[in-house]
């Protein structure tokens, strides 16, 4: 992947002497991720303020503590590497973001229409975080890294769970609403 000024957004070494280029393109997802689910701490209480439906702020309100704990597993992942924790921007969880930023902006407070957007632009924060978790977790079982491909798979489990939820929260009311809305 690239960098919009050229750079490398992911490199990796040719030096025998350095980690495996498998390894260090593995330690750079795990850095990538790191901060994508930091940033979501940050950006998920104005979704919870935005949303009108009680069931769609109570989903996101849960997935706020879940993320909590997702930053605490992926510290524990570095602590299994023998890596210094450390975020590396993740450009594609940034445009998410600002994504579901203009969604709030660009909608009414208190409509079903700005629920319905917010469930969208959280749903895909979670196909991105379910794409990366996944191929994540690939590679630690490749890499032979057993005790962190549980981590990975455990938070993988729940951001499917997340998503699964929120459809069935669009699904319970919020759509129709929406459709019927002036």
């Amino acid at each position: 992947m690239k960098k919009e000024s050229g750079e490398p957004k992911f490199s990796t070494k040719t030096s025998p002497k350095e980690q495996p280029a498998l390894l260090e393109l593995f330690t750079d997802g795990i850095k990538d991720i790191y901060w994508a689910e930091n940033h979501l701490v940050k950006i998920l209480p104005k979704m919870i303020a935005a949303a009108t439906s009680k069931a769609l702020a109570q989903g996101i309100t849960d997935h706020l503590e879940e993320t909590r704990t997702h930053v605490s597993r992926l510290e524990q992942v570095f602590e299994l590497l023998g890596e210094k924790v450390q975020a590396q921007k993740c450009d594609a969880m940034e445009g998410l973001a600002k994504e579901g930023e203009g969604i709030i902006e660009s909608t009414e407070a208190g409509t079903a229409t700005r629920d319905v957007g917010i469930i969208l632009a959280s749903q895909k924060v979670e196909h991105y975080e379910i794409a990366t978790y996944g191929g994540l977790h690939q590679l630690a079982i490749t890499l032979g890294l057993e005790d962190v491909a549980g981590i990975l798979a455990e938070t993988l489990a729940e951001e499917k769970a997340a998503d699964k939820k929120l459809t069935q929260v669009a699904e319970s009311d919020i759509n129709y609403s929406a459709a019927t809305q002036e």
